[in-house]
């Protein structure tokens, strides 16, 4: 790696992302520095990692927070050191904040669309950008990535399943892929009956058997719309087509993801699941630094196994295959419907199956527009929460 210590920008860094991003930086001090650090809501926890990383800026998205995070920060900090730092707030402040000059790598660890405003900010002024935010690529796939070529700004995956996929091509040049394979643990559910799910409350899925993530992705992973958001993400990404990525349900979550080429061969990443391994590699990329993460003991590990996913159990894959097979702002009204259902579920409004059942409907209602520009999607992302709510 070059001697200079590369600036970093997590968007996000409150939520288990950004944490988990800061404990690779602070076990890698003298290659990695934070510049910037963005929060939702989360005000303590920004004042708490400012204090330990004295980042030049410092943002908070909730404008109406704004003022009780300055006070905290200027009792946490000193007036003196408080002076030195920029404190901004706004989703348009986190936007513009990604585009300053010093900023080498932006970790787009935001949830949901609120990500996308500002990875499109940081690919415009030619940031690498570590992507953890998947509604990015699933809500504007082929804008992202026309523009992403155009400034000439490094996409690298921080999902374990795309890193995986990602270091699985490494080498490979233009080698034809046949299949992608892209592996799931199956969530808290994978051993359960339509009946018992159809009655499982928020707790119940929350209880991921193991990674340990945010409480929207949680839900996600239960319901394996965050598969097919991972399947929409690999087309873009890798581009490859709907029909040639393969989900497997792969409880042990060793297999991180794997490749077949043309010649039949089949290349996976392997390792205990924590998600540093994926944010160091994408940060340090393409040198592999020395790390204490847990080791994989092929030993300890007696058998590999693999399911197919029931779609009937969890529909939500089979609509996430469908917006991306339909293409166009299909996948935006996808996104922005389960972003209602899921907050809905989250707060008992709504059963199992209904978030299915509403996202489905919204998808029926919305219209379609076959090549949308970013301001399509802005009024689809609109129109699909009004629809999804009104179902509601």
């Amino acid at each position: 790696m070059s001697d200079k210590t590369k600036q970093i920008a997590i968007l996000g860094s409150t939520g288990s992302i950004g944490v988990q991003t800061l404990d690779v930086v602070r076990a890698n001090r003298e290659l990695f520095s934070v510049y910037a650090l963005t929060a939702n809501t989360s005000v303590d926890k920004l004042v708490c990692q400012a204090l330990e990383f004295r980042p030049e800026v410092v943002c908070i998205a909730d404008e109406s927070l704004y003022e009780e995070l300055c006070a905290k920060l200027r009792s946490a900090l000193g007036q003196d050191a408080y002076n030195m730092l920029k404190v901004w707030a706004g989703k348009e402040a986190i936007a513009d904040m990604v585009t300053l000059p010093s900023i080498d790598i932006v970790v787009a660890a935001m949830v949901g669309y609120a990500g996308l405003q500002p990875t499109m900010s940081a690919i415009r002024a030619g940031k690498i950008i570590a992507l953890a935010n998947k509604e990015t690529l699933v809500v504007a796939g082929d804008i992202i990535c026309n523009l992403a070529a155009k400034h000439h700004a490094p996409i690298l995956p921080v999902d374990s399943e795309h890193s995986a996929i990602f270091q699985s091509l490494v080498g490979e040049d233009d080698n034809k892929i046949e299949k992608i394979l892209l592996t799931c643990s199956g969530g808290p559910f994978r051993t359960w009956s339509y009946e018992q799910i159809s009655l499982a409350t928020a707790a119940d899925a929350l209880r991921h058997p193991n990674w340990q993530m945010g409480d929207k992705i949680t839900i996600d992973s239960a319901t394996m719309m965050n598969k097919g958001f991972e399947v929409i993400e690999a087309k873009w990404l890798f581009g490859v087509e709907p029909d040639k990525i393969e989900v497997l349900i792969h409880p042990q979550s060793v297999v991180h993801s794997a490749v077949q080429f043309a010649d039949g061969a089949v290349k996976a990443q392997l390792g205990a699941p924590d998600m540093r391994l994926p944010i160091q590699y994408a940060l340090s990329f393409p040198h592999r630094l020395t790390a204490d993460f847990p080791r994989l003991d092929f030993f300890k590990t007696s058998s590999l196994t693999f399911e197919q996913p029931d779609h009937k159990r969890f529909p939500c894959l089979s609509l996430a295959y469908e917006a991306i097979t339909k293409g166009g702002n299909m996948p935006c009204a996808l996104n922005a419907a389960n972003e209602v259902v899921n907050l809905a579920f989250r707060r008992g409004e709504v059963s199992f199956y209904q978030m299915a059942d509403a996202i489905s409907q919204t998808m029926d209602k919305i219209a379609f527009v076959a090549r949308p520009t970013y301001e399509d999607l802005v009024l689809t992302d609109q129109q699909a929460r009004s629809i999804t709510t009104s179902i509601l």
